[in-house]
């Protein structure tokens, strides 16, 4: 069993309100008439335990979710290559979850990546007419 709440009918966003697509995703939600627990990184922490399972979800590995061109990455890390352990990425995405490389989107069990601000209804409302097919 994960540590971040899922149910059927559950809808959360985790963004980071310092970045263009997170500020532009959040807006994008603003408008639609979903009920959307948006969770805003830059005001609220996940433990590492949380971002292991959203990389699970996604199935990557906590490495794919930073972006290492990002100049906070870039100016910590270089812009080499670096070799880390899984549990090292996650220190990082703990520590500095500005680094996210996209806002992730959690509807009921499925995970997904949020590269444009649109994708967002595509997900949502594929979910929503999954939902009335089932009767609910």
């Amino acid at each position: 069993m994960g540590v971040i709440a899922k149910h059927e009918n559950k809808i959360t966003l985790y963004y980071h309100s310092d970045t263009a697509i997170g500020k532009q995703t959040k807006a994008y939600l603003a408008s639609s008439e979903k009920d959307i627990l948006p969770i805003d990184l830059a005001q609220q922490n996940l433990t590492g335990t949380q971002w292991a399972e959203i990389a699970k979800g996604l199935g990557k590995s906590a490495s794919d979710l930073i972006d290492k061109e990002h100049p906070t990455f870039v100016d910590e890390y270089g812009d080499d290559r670096i070799e880390m352990d899984e549990h090292q990425w996650l220190k990082i995405l703990d520590n500095r979850p500005e680094v996210i490389i996209c806002p992730i989107l959690i509807v009921g069990e499925a995970f997904y990546e949020i590269s444009t601000p649109s994708d967002i209804m595509a997900h949502i409302e594929a979910d929503s007419a999954g939902l009335n097919e089932r009767g609910k």
